[in-house]
């Protein structure tokens, strides 16, 4: 436990709240508790696991489902009684079968691009003449390229001589096809992201 500053965990008897988020999408999936040993073994094994206190046990996330939450970082909050945790899920997050535990969708706004990506790798990885986002992958790098190119243009065309609605359409066919390509180089959204925000920082 190195790695987190210290917890109060006098404050709430021996246990402190967990918020879990999606750690591409930043969506809240669900809200568990942690005591120390549940906190040592995320971080040995890298899957979020919680004291359960119905059972009285230290219970892994998707133990019984499968449907794990693989941990990626944890951060203390200011009054050191609470955890926000990172972690990307393997499934739906909730009992109900739904992504979250606080509501029935998917990732909202922004979050919906990680979203998206993640179906853009399953399509590629399925493969399949039914998947159009395969079917162009499979054309080449070049071709993926091509279509980026179009929808570029079709997106300046739009913002020149069409309606707002046009634009923000175009936009998007832009948007998706710009995931596809980063998929198709080997790159994600993340790793575009990095460079913006590298840059903002060089320039405060």
């Amino acid at each position: 436990m190195n790695s987190l500053p210290s917890l109060d965990w006098q404050k709430s008897g021996g246990l402190v709240p967990a918020i879990v988020q999606d750690a591409d999408t930043q969506q809240v999936l669900m809200l568990g508790y942690m005591n120390a040993a549940a906190l040592e073994q995320t971080l040995a094994t890298k899957r979020v696991t919680f004291f359960s206190r119905s059972k009285n046990r230290l219970w892994v996330k998707g133990e019984t489902s499968g449907h794990f939450l693989d941990f990626l970082s944890a951060s203390v909050d200011c009054d050191a009684d609470a955890l926000l945790v990172l972690a990307r899920p393997n499934g739906p997050t909730c009992h109900r079968g739904t992504c979250s535990c606080f509501s029935e969708g998917g990732a909202s706004g922004v979050g919906f691009l990680a979203e998206l990506e993640r179906t853009v790798v399953q399509r590629i990885a399925d493969g399949g003449e039914k998947s159009y986002t395969a079917r162009l992958v499979a054309e080449g790098v070049k071709r993926v390229a091509q279509k980026v190119g179009e929808e570029g243009v079709e997106t300046a065309l739009a913002a020149t001589a069409g309606t707002n609605e046009e634009l923000a359409g175009e936009v998007a066919d832009l948007l998706f096809h710009l995931i596809v390509l980063l998929r198709a180089k080997g790159l994600s959204l993340a790793d575009a992201t990095r460079v913006l925000e590298a840059r903002h920082a060089a320039k405060r």
